[in-house]
């Protein structure tokens, strides 16, 4: 069936697609940039430092052999004797070989970055089946990598015939050299063919690096269903997303009909909506909404402020603004304030009465008139 059929991967990958990959090992990495830049730095610290290195080899090499017939025949200093020009001849060449293990380490992280993947270390016996093994090799890649390394040596078979074109006469005149000035001059011819060479593999890389991060991208990339799925894990279902609304909007009602029992009044429109507010005078600058709802849950409100004697003023045009421009938790804004004053004067006044067993005072007329669309 048609939906039962492999979608195209047309989706460029996710950046948790790329983090999941790098976590498995799987980052664009180019042989050519790190063996240019190996040769580049050996072929540079040869011919800078293959002078030093050239005299200082020379004169272990004098000092070694200079040896009077004594020490010639004794045997317990041969291995004793060894060891030392073997150590002496690594510290001449401890800068050029320096430099070349820290550009052999640095190299790779030249693309693709630093990554340690405990996964990619994980055996995987399945590359062990030759079946495998020559689908690898007869597939687009592997045809594309056998043409680079065949490109590989070709320009590097080139640049060395070329190298030892131009430098036969120099090589042959080696031997006619004194010793000292002939290690000199082979550390510097060295060093210049590293050069060369390194800049036909840079030629390669800058050719190689964006084929490996376009090859990168490609095995990474995504159908649209799988961007979907993956979109659902990261986010959650609608089905669930909406279930952790409505429990968040039940336990935000909760708590607010908690609030009720403490308000001062409840003004209501009288049936639509519903206003609780609290204030209190040595703390607040201004009276708060403490709960408000409309329909069912202003009749909840309602309830709950009868329940426990809040009481409950009516005043339709002012539980409207209060409502519209008020969230809970805030304080009133000053266009209300007279409104409101009036209102808990009336419910203080009131306490006082029914306290004292005297005349309930008459309800105040709040300004029927309230713009609420300017709240």
């Amino acid at each position: 069936m048609a939906g039962n059929e492999p979608q195209e991967r047309t989706e460029q990958p996710t950046s948790k697609r790329l983090e999941e990959a790098r976590k498995e090992g799987q980052v664009p990495r180019s042989s050519e940039l790190s063996a240019a830049a190996v040769l580049l730095t050996a072929g540079g610290g040869l011919h800078f430092l293959g002078g030093y290195m050239g005299s200082r080899l020379h004169g272990l090499m004098t000092s070694g052999l200079s040896l009077s017939r004594e020490l010639a025949l004794d045997e317990s200093l041969m291995t004793s004797t060894l060891s030392t020009e073997v150590a002496h001849a690594l510290l001449a060449c401890a800068p050029v070989m320096g430099l070349t293990l820290v550009a052999a380490l640095t190299a790779p992280m030249l693309l693709g970055g630093w990554n340690l993947s405990f996964q990619a270390l994980t055996p995987d016996f399945t590359r062990l089946n030759p079946l495998n093994g020559f689908s690898r090799m007869f597939s687009t890649r592997g045809a594309v990598e056998l043409g680079k390394a065949f490109a590989k040596f070709l320009a590097l078979a080139l640049v060395a015939f070329w190298l030892l074109r131009q430098k036969s006469g120099e090589l042959m005149g080696l031997g006619s050299e004194p010793i000292s000035m002939a290690l000199v001059h082979a550390a510097s011819l060295t060093g210049y063919a590293f050069l060369m060479l390194a800049g036909t593999l840079g030629l390669i890389a800058a050719v190689d690096v964006p084929w490996q991060l376009w090859q990168h991208t490609q095995r990474l990339r995504m159908t649209r269903q799988e961007i979907r799925e993956e979109m659902k894990e990261s986010e959650g279902s609608p089905e669930i997303k909406g279930r952790i609304r409505t429990l968040q909007r039940e336990l935000a009602r909760r708590r607010m009909m908690q609030e009720v029992p403490k308000a001062d009044v409840v003004v209501v429109n009288p049936t639509h909506f519903a206003v609780a507010l609290r204030y209190d005078e040595t703390r607040m600058r201004a009276p708060i909404v403490v709960a408000k709802g409309a329909d069912l849950v202003a009749a909840r409100i309602r309830e709950v402020a009868t329940e426990h004697l809040v009481p409950i003023f009516e005043a339709p045009p002012l539980a409207r603004a209060l409502f519209r421009s008020v969230e809970i938790g805030n304080e009133i804004p000053a266009t209300l304030y007279v409104a409101v004053a009036q209102v808990l004067t009336y419910i203080y006044q009131l306490k006082s009465a029914r306290r004292d067993g005297m005349t309930p005072p008459n309800p105040p007329d709040i300004d029927p008139t309230i713009d609420t669309t300017k709240h």
